[in-house]
């Protein structure tokens, strides 16, 4: 299987180092537990109404309050999530 890399926020990295430490686990096991339980609920944060409710309410936002022609998430996303 060929290895994927993907890049984590050192912030996050760092809380979730220090989560596998308080287990007694490394990053990789630490991760690999995270998923395994997850894959195991079998559905996913979609299948709950509530977040299904809260999902149309933001594509409905959106679809009345468009952004400007030109507009980049990408960047913006971005200044908020460095502004923390």
């Amino acid at each position: 299987m060929p290895k994927i890399w993907v890049s984590m926020d050192e912030k996050l990295l760092r809380r979730v180092d220090r989560a596998a430490k308080r287990a007694g686990v490394s990053r990789s096991a630490y991760i690999a537990r995270l998923a395994a339980r997850d894959v195991a609920q079998g559905v996913g944060p979609g299948a709950d109404p509530e977040a299904r409710k809260a999902l149309a309410d933001i594509d409905r936002l959106f679809r009345e309050n468009p952004p400007p022609p030109g507009f980049d998430w990408t960047s913006e996303i971005r200044k908020m999530r460095d502004s923390r």
